[in-house]
């Protein structure tokens, strides 16, 4: 089989050395590059090289040079999303494949731009959604799709962290002290970067929540945010969209009480999903989701699915697509992220202006 080339491009994102690991254990694929060109992030360039034992002679200084010297067939991006459209824009016309580590981007104006360019260019791109992979999340959606809570009438979405600078890839904690000192020179608390906890997390619930509702659209958004004094981006965001069958709620949080990854916080993070017959409680990280029907309303417990192959993160998956031709994980997908991004757009219009948005307001 092919050996597939990729290549990692701008660390602003901890999870590049998350992806570049799979990339790493992969049996059909080869790290053949890693390129940042912002003095800024050396030291996360470093590290990844290091973790991933990747040659020195595979580091570059920009992705042209990248595209150049290493030829990828894939890249992996993970820019601020700030700068999503502008580093689709520079590296599409290569003709390279690429996944985009979520959100989506800063604005729908700017994920239009990145859908043009790579059609432009006849090759595939994917947003990819950490999310999309837990089983907890899998096993829910293959259980409404089996009618097993009826019609999906709400999704009710809580998730976040204890805030972007508390960790780095692999999950490797920073101490709170540095974590706080670091947080207003990064570009997650800067509002002109696409900072803050709003277009960090609401991506993850309303573009989950749109699978999950079968790509239903609302017809109307209402958002309202929070910050400390000081700080220019939210960490807090609660959305509430109106749906034809009823309201969906979306609550993102940089200051969670405990990292969901190591522990549960309070409320927990993930989703519940009602339905006309039933209902389901789909945890991040769980081992099982709790279920209620009209023939079990007092509730029980279902053990979560094991993924398939191909289903089993997001560089398995995308190679799985491009080698066979099959279709893209549905939250991964272009036209779901863009209805995504849409809600998130009206969202951040209706905090900003302090009022309910219409989904016809937005293009």
């Amino acid at each position: 089989m092919k050996t597939w080339k990729i290549a990692g491009v701008s660390f602003d994102h901890m999870h590049m050395g998350d992806l570049l690991r799979q990339v790493s254990v992969h049996t059909n694929a080869e790290i053949v590059g890693i390129a940042d060109d912002n003095p800024g992030n050396a030291g996360s360039v470093e590290m990844v090289r290091q973790q991933l034992s990747i040659p020195q002679e595979r580091v570059f200084q920009s992705c042209e040079e990248c595209l150049e010297k290493a030829k990828p067939d894939l890249v992996i991006l993970c820019p601020s999303t700030g700068r999503h459209a502008e580093f689709v824009e520079r590296i599409a016309p290569a003709g390279v494949h690429i996944l985009v580590e979520k959100p989506f981007a800063a604005s729908l104006a700017e994920a239009d731009r990145m859908i043009a360019a790579v059609q432009a260019g006849g090759q595939q791109m994917v947003i990819n959604w950490p999310l999309a992979w837990y089983p907890p999340h899998l096993t829910s959606k293959r259980l409404i799709d089996e009618d097993l809570i009826g019609t999906v009438c709400e999704v009710h979405y809580y998730d976040g962290n204890r805030g972007p600078t508390r960790h780095l890839m692999d999950k490797i904690e920073v101490p709170e002290e540095e974590a706080r000192r670091q947080a207003k020179a990064t570009w997650w608390y800067q509002k002109s970067e696409g900072g803050g906890s709003l277009l960090d997390y609401l991506g993850y619930g309303v573009t989950l929540g749109t699978w999950f509702h079968g790509g239903a659209v609302p017809e109307e958004v209402t958002t309202t945010t929070w910050a400390r004094p000081g700080i220019e981006v939210d960490e807090h965001s609660v959305s509430v969209c109106r749906y034809a069958r009823g309201l969906s709620k979306y609550e993102t949080r940089w200051g969670t009480f405990t990292d969901p990854w190591t522990m549960q916080p309070q409320p927990k993070t993930g989703f519940i999903i009602v339905g006309t017959r039933g209902t389901i409680a789909s945890y991040d990280y769980a081992d099982s989701v709790r279920i209620q029907t009209c023939e079990k309303p007092e509730g029980f417990d279902l053990p979560v699915d094991t993924p398939r192959t191909g289903m089993r993160g997001p560089i398995e998956h995308f190679l799985d697509v491009l080698e066979n031709g099959v279709a893209v994980h549905g939250p991964l997908s272009i036209p779901v992220c863009r209805t995504g991004q849409r809600i998130v757009d009206a969202a951040r219009l209706s905090s900003e202006q302090r009022r309910p948005v219409q989904l016809q307001e937005l293009p």
